[in-house]
C-alpha cells in the first residue's frame, strides 16, 4: 500500500493540486509557504467537519497560527455540510494522492472515516484527530474537548438554574457525530444520577446538520410539549435554533436554555437573556494544538495520545471574566485575513 501511494503521490501531484484548488463545493484556503526551524518545508491539510459555522473559522485560525509559527503551510478544505460523509472522505483521499506531509482532521463520522484515515497512515501521512473521535487508534494524537465532561457540566448548570426540578428536553444533533453524542450522554447520565426530580420529556429527537433542520425540530418539540422548564442543545446550530424558537413562541421567560459553543449571535443572546448558559469549547486551541502536535511527532518528540483542550461554562454573570473572554473571542481576524 505504501509503495503504491508513494508512486501515485509523485506522478499525480500537479494534477490533483489543480483539482483541490477548484473543488467547487468546498471552502478552501491556505497559509503562505512556510519553512520550519529545521529548514524543512511542510504542508498540512486541515480538514474540518464543515465550513459554515463560526466554530470552524476559529479552528482554521488556530491552525494558521501554529502554521505561521512552526513553518507549516496550511491547506484548509472541508465539506460544506456537516453530514456529508462522502464529501469529507473524498477530501481525505485527494490529499493522500497529493502527498501532503500531515493531516489534521475533525471526522464527521466516527466509523465512515476509518478507512480513508488508515489509508493516509499507510501512505506515510501522519494524522492528528481533533474535535471529534474516530474508531481508530492510528492517529498520533486526539486534541479535543472532553465532550462527556462538557455534557456533565451542562447538566449541573441546568440543575442549578432549575433548583433541581422541572421538565427538560434534549435535542440531539446528528447520528454518528462522536463529539455531540458524548455531550448528550454526559448530560443524560448526570441529570438521571444527580437530579432525580428533573424529568426528561424527550431525548431522542435529532435536529440534523443544518440550522433549518434544527429549527424545524425545535418547533416540533415546542408544539409537542407545552410545559418545558429547560432545554439542552449540544452544539451551535441546535442552540441558535432554540434561542430563536423559544423567543418567537414567547416561551423563553419560563424556559432555561443551556447550549454548547459560542458565536456572535449566541453571545448576544446570552447578554440579552435569550440564552442562560453556554458550555464553550476552544476551537482555536484545537486547530493550534492539532498542527503543533503533528509537528512534534514528525520531529521525533513524544506526543500525548489524548489532549484535553478544555471548556468553560459561561453565564451572564461571568461572561466578562478573562477565562470566559479567551473562549468567547478567539483572535480569528488576526489570522484569517
Amino acid at each position: 500500500m505504501f509503495n503504491r501511494y508513494r508512486g501515485i503521490r509523485i506522478l499525480a501531484s500537479l494534477a490533483v493540486m489543480t483539482t483541490i484548488s477548484s473543488f467547487g463545493c468546498k471552502d478552501s484556503g491556505s497559509s503562505p509557504t512556510q519553512v520550519g526551524a529545521d529548514g524543512t518545508a511542510r504542508t498540512f491539510a486541515v480538514i474540518p467537519k464543515g465550513t459554515s459555522h463560526e466554530f470552524w473559522k476559529a479552528v482554521h485560525a488556530g491552525a494558521v497560527k501554529s502554521g505561521n509559527e512552526l513553518g507549516v503551510e496550511i491547506i484548509w478544505q472541508g465539506p460544506a455540510r456537516e453530514d456529508d460523509r462522502d464529501d469529507q472522505i473524498k477530501v481525505v483521499e485527494q490529499f493522500i494522492t497529493k502527498g501532503v506531509d500531515g493531516i489534521v482532521i475533525a471526522p464527521l463520522d466516527d466509523t465512515a472515516l476509518v478507512r480513508p484515515l488508515k489509508e493516509a497512515a499507510e501512505a506515510g501521512i501522519p494524522v492528528a484527530v481533533i474535535d471529534s473521535g474516530v474508531n481508530w487508534d492510528g492517529s498520533i494524537t486526539f486534541a479535543a474537548t472532553d465532550n462527556f465532561e462538557g455534557g456533565v457540566r451542562a447538566a449541573r448548570e441546568m440543575g442549578r438554574q432549575l433548583d433541581g426540578k422541572g421538565n427538560v428536553i434534549l435535542m440531539r444533533y446528528v447520528e454518528g457525530s462522536a463529539s455531540t453524542t458524548k455531550r448528550e450522554e454526559g448530560f443524560l447520565d448526570t441529570i438521571r444520577s444527580e437530579f432525580p426530580d428533573v424529568v426528561m420529556l424527550s431525548d431522542n429527537s435529532y435536529g440534523g446538520a443544518t440550522l433549518e433542520g434544527c429549527v424545524s425540530t425545535a418547533e416540533n418539540l415546542l408544539d409537542r410539549f407545552p410545559e418545558i422548564d429547560g432545554v439542552f442543545a449540544p452544539c451551535e446550530p441546535a442552540t441558535v435554533a432554540f434561542m430563536r424558537t423559544l423567543d418567537q413562541a414567547g416561551r423563553k421567560a419560563n424556559t432555561v436554555l443551556v447550549g454548547f459553543d459560542a458565536s456572535e449571535s449566541l453571545v448576544d443572546g446570552l447578554r440579552n437573556d435569550k440564552v442562560d448558559a453556554l458550555v464553550v469549547q476552544s476551537p482555536f486551541a484545537m486547530g493550534e494544538r492539532g498542527v503543533a502536535l503533528l509537528v512534534d511527532s514528525i520531529e521525533g518528540r513524544d506526543v500525548a495520545k489524548r489532549v484535553d483542550t478544555g471548556c468553560v461554562v459561561v453565564t451572564r454573570t461571568n461572561m466578562e471574566t478573562p477565562e470566559a473572554r479567551v473562549v468567547l473571542d478567539p483572535p480569528i481576524d488576526e489570522y484569517l485575513k
